[in-house]
């Protein structure tokens, strides 16, 4: 047990040394000496837990993707009840309490492979989520999933890069999330004050 407290721990502090150095340095710019003195951890412990600071980066990574996957659980199945925007609101709260992680990743550090692993791994549950409720209310979608699925996620991401950026955020978790959900369920041309069908 104390040796399992120890591992998360000196995991954490890993973790916490890439993510600040990432932000004040840029992932290419680091080496494993820079992440072990600022973790103040030894080379030694360093390699037992990862083979480079690639690898460290893509199991911070995995990381958060267990993390957030957790938090959706309980509030991902809207099929009964139509678009709530939980997920949404779930996802900027994770982010806001996880603000530097989701930084180094969305600004696309480390070639852009931990950014391209979130994305293909958001993309794979939100399609699957869009294709249950097309299953479940007997919709027949007008667009591939997959498709939809990576326009979502997209622009989520977009919109999370910018509010993340932000010092003081420019609206509340809450409000965000509420004009993603509006977005999503009346369309662009609404959200652009326009009436009428384009």
């Amino acid at each position: 047990m104390a040796e399992d407290r120890r591992t998360r721990r000196t995991r954490r502090s890993l973790r916490d040394a890439l993510v600040s150095l990432v932000l004040e340095r840029g992932f290419a710019a680091l080496t494993v000496d820079d992440i072990t003195e600022r973790a103040d951890v030894a080379r030694a412990t360093f390699y037992s837990h990862c083979r480079d600071k690639d690898d460290l980066f893509t199991r911070v990574t995995a990381d958060l993707l267990q993390e957030l996957a957790g938090r959706l659980e309980g509030v991902t199945d809207e099929t009964a009840v139509g678009f709530t925007g939980k997920p949404l609101l779930e996802l900027f709260r994770h982010a806001e309490a996880e603000r530097d992680l989701y930084r180094v990743i969305l600004r696309g550090e480390g070639d852009g492979r931990p950014l391209s692993t979130f994305t293909d791994e958001s993309v794979t549950r939100v399609a699957a989520v869009f294709r249950e409720r097309a299953v479940t209310t007997g919709a027949e979608p007008r667009i591939d999933p997959e498709l939809l699925a990576r326009a979502w996620v997209g622009e989520q991401f977009a919109v999370l890069r910018w509010w993340l950026e932000q010092e003081p955020r420019p609206m509340p978790a809450e409000e965000l999330a509420d004009n993603l959900r509006m977005l999503a369920v009346h369309g662009r041309y609404w959200a652009s004050g326009l009436n009428g069908a384009p």
